[in-house]
């Protein structure tokens, strides 16, 4: 029984990271143009070249630049990266920005608003993406830092939640044990969905004050998730029944913690935890899998 689970595990891991490295791949070679006018890279940078005019320039996974003299109509939105509007650039609209800043020059105009969320973080996949080889050492430090943080946090959360709701994060945990692959599966699908409906409320004027909205519920969930995994993990390394909830969810979490201190690599594994407890948590809410909450104390 161990043994399949274990495959099953292994499975899902090699099958994750192939998805994530083909969709990577596809993505990065994804421009879509609409009638010249709708910008939207995945994987790159959207430049907007001088004395252009488009009506939106949309990248997820880069920058917008929108060269000297340039004009975008509507709205300039970087997902992972930054907005930089160079001399005599304009924006009629608004400008945002998640993982990123907005960066102006003197002459370039915003006549919209203009927003930040994440400005100073990475969300997913930290430690992977780096702009320059000489910045190394300060992202990763910096990534570090940030990834303890969420650590630390995650903790007092997840012990709340313990106190609080004793059988929920035993719950997920159970679900991932009995159902990784599905789990699995739900997170890519998740995950694609999530990338679909940004696409869509970013090129609409109505669901562009809606994307800080999804970006917290999405980041609420993965954390949640999360922490089942966490819990999971604890419970496969402590399997003796007369350790605690709580003592097997900060075993977890201190395996998190050192998983995330492993540059490139440990990005990718905690992407797969993400996929996995994000898969977890669809699965519960859409009722398509259920389990019994298995039990860490004796009866």
């Amino acid at each position: 029984m161990k043994r399949n689970t274990l495959n099953r595990l292994i499975f899902l891991l090699l099958s994750t990271l192939s998805a994530i490295l083909f969709s990577t791949t596809v993505l990065a070679q994804t421009d879509i143009n609409i009638n010249n006018a709708n910008i939207i890279h995945f994987g790159s940078d959207v430049t907007v070249a001088p004395q252009q005019t488009v009506e939106n320039a949309l990248a997820i996974g880069g920058m917008v630049t929108i060269q000297e003299g340039a004009r975008v109509t509507q709205t300039a939105i970087a997902v992972d990266g930054d907005v930089i509007l160079e001399k005599g650039a304009r924006v009629d609209g608004d400008v945002y920005t998640v993982g990123g800043k907005i960066i102006t020059a003197q002459g370039a105009t915003i006549g919209g608003a203009s927003s930040t969320v994440f400005e100073n973080g990475r969300w997913g996949m930290h430690g992977v993406r780096q702009r320059r080889f000489g910045n190394f050492i300060f992202r990763y430090l910096f990534n570090v830092a940030f990834h303890l943080l969420n650590i630390l946090i995650g903790t007092i959360i997840g012990i709340l939640i313990l106190l609080w709701r004793r059988n929920f994060l035993p719950s997920l945990a159970a679900t991932i044990s009995q159902y990784p692959l599905q789990c699995g599966l739900w997170g890519l699908g998740g995950l694609f969905a999530v990338l679909l409906l940004v696409i869509l409320l970013a090129v609409s004027l109505i669901g562009i004050p809606l994307l800080p909205l999804v970006a917290l519920l999405v980041a609420i969930t993965v954390l949640v998730g999360n922490l089942g995994v966490a819990l999971w993990l604890g419970q496969r390394t402590l399997s003796a029944t007369g350790r605690s909830p709580i003592q097997k969810f900060l075993i977890g979490m201190l395996i998190l913690a050192l998983i995330g201190l492993i540059p490139v690599l440990g990005g990718l594994v905690l992407s797969v935890v993400n996929i996995l407890g994000f898969g977890a948590i669809l699965a519960g809410l859409l009722g398509k899998r259920r389990s019994q909450v298995v039990q860490d104390e004796h009866p």
